[in-house]
């Protein structure tokens, strides 16, 4: 079967609340991504940075750019579900954010350093979090209703994914 280069690291999945270790592992996971994705992009040409990691895909500059935009999202997202209520929250067309001219021709480096500061910001909120705090509700328009778990859960993977398609493609291009 013919490795599928959209989920390099396998479709997210989620299998309930997390316990003490898995929410550490995944805390782990997202202060260790700007290092990582820095990494994943140490050396490449202006020509590299804009091939797309598939066919059909996005080019590593976008993917680059992509992460703190939907990162950000996230970061807003487990501050209003500890703020409020149950907060319903929006969604934003990512493919559409991902044409926008800064996310198609803006230095990788501005993306990298906004990642190294919202991480930092990020992992000092997860950190503080009470047991019951992970619990707490969020409604996704196109999900249902999640807890700050599953955002956990979801944003590791998602560090770990758009990585992938860097590290995959340079591993493919003989770029290492």
């Amino acid at each position: 079967m013919a490795e599928d280069l959209r989920f390099p690291v396998g479709k997210f999945a989620y299998a309930g609340p997390l316990n003490d270790q898995q929410r550490l592992d995944c805390i782990q996971q997202i202060g260790a991504a700007p290092a990582k994705l820095r990494s994943a992009v140490s050396g490449l040409s202006e020509a590299q940075l804009d091939t797309p990691y598939r066919p059909g895909g996005w080019t590593v500059r976008q993917v680059v750019h992509h992460v703190p935009d939907s990162h950000l999202n996230s970061y807003t997202r487990f501050r209003l579900a500890l703020t409020e209520n149950q907060p319903s929250i929006r969604t934003y067309d990512e493919k559409l954010w991902a044409e926008l001219t800064d996310a198609t021709s803006a230095p990788v480096e501005v993306s990298l350093n906004l990642m190294d500061a919202l991480h930092h910001r990020w992992v000092l909120l997860l950190r503080s979090m009470t047991p019951e705090q992970w619990r707490r509700p969020l409604v996704h328009p196109e999900i249902g209703t999640i807890d700050l778990d599953y955002l956990l859960a979801l944003y590791a993977w998602h560090g770990r994914h758009h990585v992938a398609h860097i590290t995959g493609l340079r591993q493919r291009m003989g770029w290492d």
